[in-house]
Order: structure tokens, then C-alpha cells, then sequence
């Protein structure tokens, strides 16, 4: 049976999903927004802004959740990746900040085209700089920037993260949250233009997102190549996402959007979890495992209590949100019966 800072760890891990299936779709949208063309461009954003706009605040739940656990459960962690990645994730934060007030002032601010131009621009550039920076950090994470500190350390630990890994992890990531966004609108609307518009983005990207997740493996660090190649897991989770992929893309291809949506989402899970399997049992490589950087066990079994109580709460209330407001704003999109 696992130990407590192993589930610990996994529901880190379930929280970092859910940001990725919902937030990251958020950030994908921002990125459809800022490359929307042509005579339905307008039409694209409105619903980008239509699907997003009641429930992209909710979703930085699961970003919180990841910081407390993490902060609560392993402390060594955090200071190791607070301090090693301040910059990422200062820069990331920045971002998440600028696309919320962004977003919210072009929906609230006069109604003059320029002006709703110039926020759709600072709403949609972090909307894609900032899932590339959290793709950095995982990749740093992974790929033994983060290490203990010592007396003799250079300066240059500041941008040791801007390395050729941590850079491919934060393109791929990029990639996987457009290719979510583009597969999640072309169910929110009823307009086949609208559908085809964001089908055939949807194809384009997750073809993207193959070639990435091919480069990304080949820029890896050694031992994660030697983990994903050599460990008994992975041939049946790599072939899973594959099967994942194709699956999205036959729906896709049948203009069946719900189905796309359930296997493009199952695709993007196996990712995660293939990403938290090659790293397990470390947190930080190569310095901290699992085990070695845990709480007390007092202060675990108190947090997963604390956690079956959360979602007790949590989950009803995201189902409600989502069946109430996000319906009701989509259904009063033009082509919605």
C-alpha cells in the first residue's frame, strides 16, 4: 500500500490534471484568440470569451491547491523550486495576473473596438507566454536545475532554467493546452463554420503536439530517456496515449466533438501521469525524493484528511458551476438552440 506521502504526492499530481484539462484549455483559448483570422474572426472570439468567461478564475483552484500541498506536505521541495525557478515562476505569475485583469477589462471597458483590440492583445500574449513558462518549470524540475544550496554557487542559477529541455517541455505544453482548446470549443457551439474552424486547428495541433512530444523525448536528460524507454510502464502507457490520439482525431473527423473532447482530455491525463511516473520516487531531481523530503506523518494524515473534506465540497460545487453559468453563457451564443 502506498505510504501517506505517496498519496500525498499523487493528489498533488490529480490537482496538476485538473489545471491542465481545465486552466490549460483557458490559456489555449487565449492563444486561438490572439491567432484568429479572417471573416469569422470576430465570431471566434466571441466564443473563446463566451466558453471561458465564467469559469477561468475557478479553474486557478487547482493551481492553489498544487502551491498549498506542496508548501504543507514537502517543504524542502518548495524551497528548493521556489528558489532554484524564482524567475519562471515570478514571470508566470505576472501572466496569470495580466490575462485576468486583461480579460476582464475588455469585457467591462468602453465599448470601442481599438480599445477592446489593444486588451484582446494583452489578454491573449500571456495567455501563451505563460504556458510555456509552466512547462519550463516542470521540465526544470525534472531535468536537475533545482539542487541544494551551497556556499560557492554562481549567480547564474538565475537562468539555469533557460535550458533546451525545460524550453521543449514549455513548447509542448504550449501546444497541448491549444490543441484542449481548440477540441473543447468546437463543442460549445452549435455554428458548423465555427466547428470546422476550430476542427481543423484542433487536427493541426495535435499533430504539433506529436512532433513536440518526439522532440522532447530527444533532448530529454539521459536518465529519463533510460526511464521511459527501459521502465515496464511504458509501452502500455505510450501506446494508451497513442491510441488516445488517434481516437480524438477519428472523432474529430466524424464531427463528433463530445467524444473528441472525452479522449483529448484522456490523452493530456496519460501525459501527466506518464511525466509523474518517469519522475517518481524523486520530487526534485536529483536531490530530493518523495520520501526524503515529506512532512511528519501527523502533518500528511491531517492534510488528506483536510483533502477528502475539500472535495467533498470542491467537486459538487465545480459541477454546479459548470452546469449553471458556463451552459447558460454558451447557450446565448448565436447558433445555440
Amino acid at each position: 500500500m502506498p505510504g501517506l506521502e505517496t498519496l500525498v504526492a499523487m493528489a498533488m499530481i490529480g490537482s496538476l490534471t485538473f489545471y491542465a484539462l481545465l486552466g490549460g484549455a483557458d490559456y489555449g483559448g487565449g492563444v486561438w484568440d490572439l491567432l484568429s483570422r479572417g471573416p469569422r474572426a470576430a465570431r471566434q472570439r466571441d466564443l473563446i470569451a463566451h466558453a471561458i468567461g465564467p469559469v477561468w478564475e475557478a479553474n486557478h483552484v487547482w493551481l492553489i491547491l498544487v502551491v498549498v500541498v506542496l508548501f504543507t506536505a514537502f517543504p524542502q521541495a518548495f524551497a528548493l523550486i521556489s528558489t532554484w525557478l524564482h524567475v519562471p515562476l515570478v514571470l508566470m505569475l505576472i501572466g496569470i495576473v495580466a490575462r485576468g485583469s486583461a480579460f476582464t477589462f475588455r469585457t467591462y471597458d468602453v465599448e470601442d473596438e481599438r480599445v477592446k483590440q489593444r486588451w484582446g492583445r494583452a489578454f491573449a500574449i500571456p495567455s501563451l507566454v505563460t504556458p510555456v513558462l509552466l512547462g519550463v518549470v516542470v521540465g526544470a524540475i525534472s531535468s536537475g536545475v533545482a539542487r541544494a544550496p551551497g556556499p560557492n554557487l554562481p549567480v547564474s542559477y538565475f537562468f539555469e532554467w533557460a535550458a533546451l529541455f525545460p524550453v521543449a517541455v514549455g513548447l509542448f505544453a504550449l501546444s497541448l493546452f491549444a490543441f484542449l482548446a481548440a477540441v473543447y470549443l468546437t463543442h460549445e457551439t452549435d455554428d458548423r463554420e465555427l466547428q470546422d474552424d476550430f476542427r481543423w486547428r484542433a487536427i493541426v495541433s495535435e499533430l504539433v503536439t506529436g512532433v513536440l512530444a518526439l522532440a522532447v523525448f530527444l533532448v530529454a536528460p539521459m536518465h529519463l530517456r533510460e526511464r521511459l524507454a527501459g521502465s515496464w510502464w511504458t509501452w502500455p502507457l505510450q501506446i494508451a496515449t497513442a491510441l488516445c490520439a488517434g481516437a480524438t482525431l477519428w472523432r474529430l473527423r466524424q464531427r463528433r466533438f463530445g467524444a473528441a473532447r472525452f479522449w483529448a482530455g484522456a490523452q493530456v491525463t496519460l501525459i501527466l501521469w506518464g511525466w509523474a511516473l518517469a519522475q517518481y520516487p524523486y520530487l526534485v531531481r536529483p536531490v530530493l525524493t518523495v520520501a526524503e523530503g515529506a512532512a511528519p506523518p501527523s502533518t500528511l494524515r491531517f492534510l488528506l484528511w483536510a483533502l477528502g473534506a475539500g472535495a467533498a465540497v470542491l467537486f459538487p460545487s465545480y459541477w454546479y458551476l459548470f452546469r449553471v453559468f458556463a451552459r447558460r453563457s454558451v447557450d446565448r451564443l448565436p447558433g445555440r438552440s
